[in-house]
């Protein structure tokens, strides 16, 4: 039974078992992350015992697992040595996830897999539930760096690159890092209510559904890596005439090339468009003006190279699924009087529904 704020009481043993699965190296916040989420549920004033218990398994031999940013974390125990009933499976990331073939492990999240209420993964763990077939014919998704490696590998997994968290019946997959934590927010709203959850994500400064997906985390630095110096010294013109019409016969011409040579190299050097790169580089200089500046989206849009207001709204939705005065909600100088944090969170969600259910 639970008591009044949907928490459990002193008389409910239906305690959520959570095991999260590590394969060292790991990526240490996709581990802290979450378990921090669930933590933050135990913590929770009035309760009258706690709702999670959380345990770390690991398919090395020791105990300790190496993490990828050079710290370790010590599991509770060997992967195999798990019994008795596990409500929620999580699978972490990092390079050990990305290399690991172990047909033990395999077979072992295959009989979990059938066992478990919610499996999950954060990150490239992804990677872990592909190679046990267990995404076959799910729509799914993983870190943007390696969505295209996922597909490539298992053409059997829907990968959606942009979402911050997909759900395919009970099999959830998650993006970067962090979206591990907007994953077990979403995990907690389903047990213990939107209240719970909510107040779990102002304890811990979090958007309860961040807006966009991932195409707000920059894919034109990624281009940033060229070794070619022309156009190197062309990128940082670009973004200093953002205003100019920057086409692709105008940027040839910076570029000393024909319009076809260029757009060819374009391409094989940065992996996206000129046109593209264009887009995304006015969009990053829109979110700066929106999350530094009171200046109307007329304004910004002039300014970032835009011809409308309009147009820049659509590009805003087109690449991240959001308004451009939604983005400046969550993310502009805040208003006099109002905390930012407490209105987004009290504002119902838009048209665009940001809690990702695909």
């Amino acid at each position: 039974m639970n008591d009044e704020s949907g928490l459990p009481t002193k008389t409910d043993n239906n305690i959520r078992r959570v095991v999260f699965l590590a394969v060292p190296p790991a990526m240490e916040l996709d581990i802290v992350g979450p378990a921090a989420v669930f933590a933050a549920v135990n913590r929770l004033p009035g309760r009258g015992g706690p709702a999670y218990e959380i345990e770390l398994v690991t398919t090395g031999s020791e105990r300790i697992i190496t993490g990828s940013s050079g710290l370790s974390l010590v599991a509770h125990g060997h992967y195999g040595e798990i019994r008795g009933e596990v409500d929620t499976l999580l699978v972490v990331g990092g390079t050990g996830a990305l290399a690991n073939q172990d047909a033990a492990v395999q077979a072992w999240l295959r009989k979990m897999g059938s066992r478990v209420r919610r499996l999950g993964s954060v990150c490239t763990g992804a990677f872990l539930l592909a190679e046990a077939g267990l995404l076959n014919g799910r729509r799914a998704t993983t870190h943007w760096a390696w969505t295209r490696e996922l597909a490539w590998r298992y053409p059997q997994v829907s990968v959606d690159p942009n979402p911050i968290w997909v759900q395919d019946g009970n099999v959830y997959t998650s993006a970067g890092v962090t979206t591990g934590m907007d994953l077990t927010l979403r995990f907690v709203e389903d047990d213990y209510g939107g209240d719970i959850a909510l107040e779990v994500a102002r304890n811990l400064v979090l958007f309860l559904r961040r807006p966009g997906g991932q195409a707000q985390f920059s894919i034109s630095l990624s281009a940033q890596a060229s070794e070619k110096n022309s156009l190197l010294e062309l990128q940082v013109w670009m973004a200093e005439n953002l205003r100019e019409e920057l086409s692709v016969e105008v940027l040839a011409s910076q570029a000393a090339m024909s319009p076809r040579n260029f757009a060819r190299i374009f391409v094989r050097e940065l992996g996206i468009t000129p046109a593209r790169y264009v887009e995304q580089l006015r969009l990053e200089a829109a979110r700066r003006h929106l999350e530094q500046t009171d200046k109307s989206l007329e304004e910004i849009a002039a300014a970032c190279g835009f011809a409308s207001a309009e147009l820049m709204r659509r590009a805003f939705l087109r690449s991240m699924g959001i308004t451009p005065g939604r983005y400046r909600d969550h993310f502009g100088p805040a208003t006099t009087g109002t905390s930012r944090s407490t209105k987004t969170a009290a504002e119902p969600a838009s048209p665009l529904d940001f809690r990702h259910e695909l």
